[in-house]
């Protein structure tokens, strides 16, 4: 299972793996306060793609559609996600304000429908 965690409001640790993926470290939390298991940066959009969405809700559906050709262009980046969901359960965490319009938010529905329509994915 794949659940969805804003790092500002994490006060405890559930059951499972967590992965940072944002692109930058998250403003005002030192690196040695925030358990994770990794930062998967590589996985976060790219630095042009996230100042072109400025998380503008009209832009989504064209940010998701952007963000999916990145992470079909570096399987690399995400495999390990995948592969970390089929054995247990994980947390993608977020930094971003709007709790519906977020990269993490994405990468949870880009992973959900790989690992439903591809079991191979390594």
């Amino acid at each position: 299972m794949i659940s969805l965690a804003r790092v500002y409001n994490l006060n405890h640790r559930a059951g499972g793996e967590y992965f940072l993926v944002e692109r930058l470290w998250p403003r005002g939390i030192r690196k040695d306060a925030l358990k994770i298991d990794a930062w998967v940066k590589e996985a976060a959009p790219s630095h042009e793609l996230r100042r072109w969405f400025g998380h503008a809700p009209q832009r989504w559906q064209e940010f998701k559609r952007r963000y999916f050709a990145e992470l079909e262009a570096k399987p690399e980046a995400w495999q390990g996600l995948a592969k970390a969901a089929r054995k247990g359960n994980i947390f993608l965490l977020y930094s971003s304000h709007d709790q519906t319009h977020n990269n993490a938010v994405a990468l949870k529905d880009y992973l959900e429908r790989k690992l439903g329509s591809d079991r191979r994915v390594a």
